[in-house]
């Protein structure tokens, strides 16, 4: 047996070469890639698909939130079943979902018809999300090689929202708002063709599914982003309230029968490692700012700068450039100098530009008040993520991949995104929908506000993590000094 094949992890049957690894790398990122962008690349059309279907102010928004909801909400429930039927089985199923879906969506002929291809874009995506990291990690042992391929998964993670805006605003200027979901067919087919051939096969565990814990998961979990995606449209209204508090039961009932299943959907575990419960919690808080930056300057761009969805998605081609720039030598600031070192670094340079932000003016100048501090945002995005998602799967079994990636990208899809940007929009005071009928001057304080919010947030995410660092280290000089002493 060549030393390649007895290098793989414990249940990966298929032993890639190096350029079988590289492609398969390859088609986990574009993957990746499709479903992360796919929850932005909508919003620079959104003017053009509510005079096209006629969408009110109050439906309107459902062209994101269903794809948020569905993904989001079915996270936990996608990772389990990669665990259980195999990851690349449940990738491809996923993929294919999301790939039908997308070619549906592309050719809506009305609101309805739309707003379910979007929802089941989203139910495909929260199957394939999970299993695609977790097939990253199985062919990837901890060590450098896998923090390069962590490197570029968090990159795609973290820069596919902002790539969504501007491949959004280049095929709604260029051809037409439909390509924005069309795309996604040809690249999603090649993707499994390529992928059933090369991607790593993981056994299928004989074992019951946990019925309960599915459902009171997905029930749970919708329920929550629906709350938190209601906020900044209906306010503290009834069914925010109702649907938040439907969340917070399951959610409860989820724990309690997880704590007693012989085989449960979710391994909690996994939250018994306080470093990695700090660096979720900080992943939150820090994703939960960067959505809501690209919200507001979406607004700020087309609302008050007047420009058109291609210049307004090219204006965030520098904090692309800056994620990707910074995830390439992450990697290695992280070997040289540790991931809280790096992290806490990133963290500091995303505070640093959200203040920038909170200033922001409607005749300042363009490439010094917005440019400047947007790749900055993608610079500390791209010191930032990586390190988070080393702590946060460092140390986890292999049987519990699929949870593990579940958990990460629940993290980071339904808390960081859906409640993080609920706070900030409610902070800023205007509606999620009624951007363009906010007067300009509320706009930019509304902005002021929303990024101000999100200083706090990364401020405690610093000190969360920096909490974190101070605790290793206590744990080390102890039991160092044990050793010592025996």
């Amino acid at each position: 047996m060549s030393a390649q094949t007895t290098a793989l992890p414990d249940g990966v049957t298929t032993p890639p070469g190096r350029a079988r690894a590289g492609i398969a790398l390859a088609v986990i990122l574009t993957a990746q890639l499709m479903l992360v962008l796919d929850a932005t690349i909508v919003n620079v059309a959104l003017p053009v698909i509510r005079g096209q279907f006629g969408f009110s102010p109050a439906t309107l928004s459902w062209v994101l939130n269903a794809y948020t909801l569905a993904f989001g909400g079915l996270l936990l429930l996608g990772g389990r079943l990669g665990d259980v039927l195999g990851y690349r089985r449940t990738f491809m199923v996923g993929l294919s979902i999301f790939v039908i879906s997308s070619a549906l969506g592309g050719a809506a002929q009305s609101a309805e018809w739309l707003i379910t291809a979007r929802a089941v874009q989203g139910i495909g995506a929260a199957l394939a999300a999970p299993a695609a990291l977790s097939l990253l990690t199985r062919s990837h042992p901890e060590g450098p090689a896998r923090n390069r391929a962590l490197g570029l998964f968090a990159a795609v993670s973290s820069g596919g929202a902002s790539i969504g805006l501007i491949l959004g605003g280049v095929l709604t200027s260029g051809a037409s708002w439909r390509w924005s979901l069309l795309i996604n067919v040809p690249i999603g087919i090649a993707a499994i063709v390529i992928g059933s051939r090369l991607l790593p096969d993981t056994e299928r565990r004989r074992e019951p599914f946990d019925i309960p814990g599915a459902l009171t998961a997905v029930i749970g979990m919708t329920s929550l982003v629906a709350g938190f995606v209601w906020i900044p449209e209906y306010g503290w209204s009834l069914r925010t309230v109702v649907s938040l508090a439907v969340g917070v039961a399951a959610m409860a009932s989820f724990a309690i029968i997880e704590r007693r299943a012989g085989f449960p959907l979710f391994a909690l575990r996994l939250l018994r490692e306080p470093n990695r419960v700090t660096a979720l919690l900080a992943f939150m808080l820090v994703v939960g700012g960067q959505m809501g930056g690209f919200f507001f300057l979406v607004q700020y761009l087309q609302v008050a700068r007047g420009y058109d969805a291609f210049t307004s998605g090219l204006a965030f081609l520098p904090l692309t450039v800056g994620i990707f720039a910074v995830s390439r030598i992450a990697p290695r600031l992280i070997t040289r100098y540790g991931p809280f070192a790096v992290g806490i670094g990133g963290m500091i340079i995303l505070l640093a530009a959200h203040l920038m932000l909170s200033r922001i003016t409607l005749d300042g100048n363009l490439i010094v008040g917005v440019l400047l501090p947007m790749m900055m945002l993608g610079i500390g995005a791209g010191a930032t993520f990586l390190p988070m998602n080393i702590r946060i799967l460092s140390g986890v079994p292999a049987q519990d991949a699929g949870s593990a990636s579940g958990m990460l990208q629940t993290a980071q899809q339904a808390g960081g995104a859906a409640l993080g940007l609920a706070v900030l929009i409610a902070a800023s005071g205007i509606g999620s929908t009624g951007a363009g009928a906010t007067p300009v001057p509320a706009l930019i304080t509304g902005m002021h506000h929303a990024f101000g919010t999100a200083v706090i947030f990364v401020s405690v995410a610093v000190a969360v993590t920096v909490g974190a660092l101070i605790r290793e280290r206590v744990v080390a000089r102890r039991a160092a000094a044990q050793v010592v002493e025996m």
